[in-house]
């Protein structure tokens, strides 16, 4: 492993440990700028039709005093753009290129950093309802008027978020890896990351490789491919995670954990439902809660699969998200 890397976990769990006790019991108008590619995170110039997740450029809009950093794909595709919301932990980086490029070819697709992540500016937000506000600041600031939302684990929640607050500016959903409000082991989320933080340190491997992925030969597998795939863009990478933005989103998934389950049936945009069959990070029962409670839900669960399962299934996974956006 990276020394970067392991001075970067090592920091995060020492972070995550000494919020954990504390977690237990805690419970603006978007002004467009210019989206031209920032000196320091752009990529080489490509036309859109030439692009992939490997190589586009990034870009930054300023809304609501925040300078949000962005990438952007297929936008020649037209129609209703698919906003990407990321997982714990998580920045640009961290999507799986061929989900996005998958996606990308059928679609207009942005992914994005939230305040305080990554390349965006601003102080992380400690509460999904916060994460959605941002969100759907950028959203307006990019001038869309509706938008799919592809959210996975911690971005799921914020989607839900988002969609509750703003209905009319969804059409459709895809949540993947995620649970509702006060899910089962949802508030306990800290524990099992920063437990898999340490194991990644003392094993020299990606805590990833334990967190999105069974144990079995076929899980192993997959996550080695999966970090791999992470790993293709070389050049103008985003910025990692910091510290502070972590402890925010583990306050973040310990509030939501807690929080009383939203009401869910007045949701009546079709969602695609995803996860594996053995997630220990956002337990798979909150998968099947989540298609039982929303209305207009299709179910999809991978077999031998974690947390991480549209990223093992990814050659199911693509196809399934994009013939439930064509409907």
């Amino acid at each position: 492993m990276k020394t970067h890397a392991m001075q970067y976990l090592l920091k995060a769990v020492t972070a995550g440990f000494a919020v954990t006790t504390a977690l237990l019991s805690t419970a603006a108008d978007a002004v467009p700028t210019a989206t031209a590619p920032t000196s320091a995170t752009s990529a080489t110039s490509k036309t859109a039709s030439q692009d992939n997740w490997k190589s586009v450029a990034t870009q930054t809009v300023t809304a609501g005093g925040v300078s949000f950093a962005y990438r952007e794909l297929g936008k020649q595709n037209g129609g209703t753009p698919v906003v990407f919301l990321v997982h714990l932990a998580a920045v640009l980086d961290n999507w799986d290129p061929r989900v996005v490029d998958g996606i990308a070819d059928k679609h207009h697709v942005i992914a994005f950093d939230n305040r305080g992540i990554g390349a965006s500016t601003g102080s992380p937000a400690n509460s999904m309802e916060h994460m959605a506000d941002d969100a759907i600041t950028f959203i307006k600031a990019m001038g869309f008027q509706q938008v799919d939302l592809l959210g996975f684990s911690m971005g799921g929640m914020v989607a839900q978020e988002i969609i509750l607050k703003e209905p009319q500016l969804v059409r459709k959903m895809i949540l993947a890896g995620t649970g509702p409000a006060g899910g089962e082991g949802i508030s306990t989320v800290a524990g099992v990351a920063n437990y898999d933080l340490l194991r990644g340190l003392l094993t020299g491997q990606d805590p990833k490789q334990y967190l999105f992925f069974t144990r079995t030969p076929n899980g192993i597998g997959a996550g080695k491919a999966f970090l791999a795939r992470l790993n293709e863009r070389a050049d103008n990478r985003d910025a990692e995670i910091s510290v502070a933005a972590y402890v925010a989103q583990l306050q973040a998934l310990s509030a939501w954990g807690q929080k009383k389950p939203a009401d869910l049936s007045v949701v009546r945009q079709p969602v695609l439902v995803v996860n594996g069959d053995n997630d220990r990070m956002i337990p798979t029962p909150n998968t099947y809660d989540l298609a039982r409670w929303l209305p207009n839900s299709t179910l999809i669960i991978y077999p031998d699969a974690g947390h991480g399962g549209i990223f093992q299934f990814r050659a199911d996974f693509v196809p399934s998200a994009l013939k439930f956006l064509a409907r």
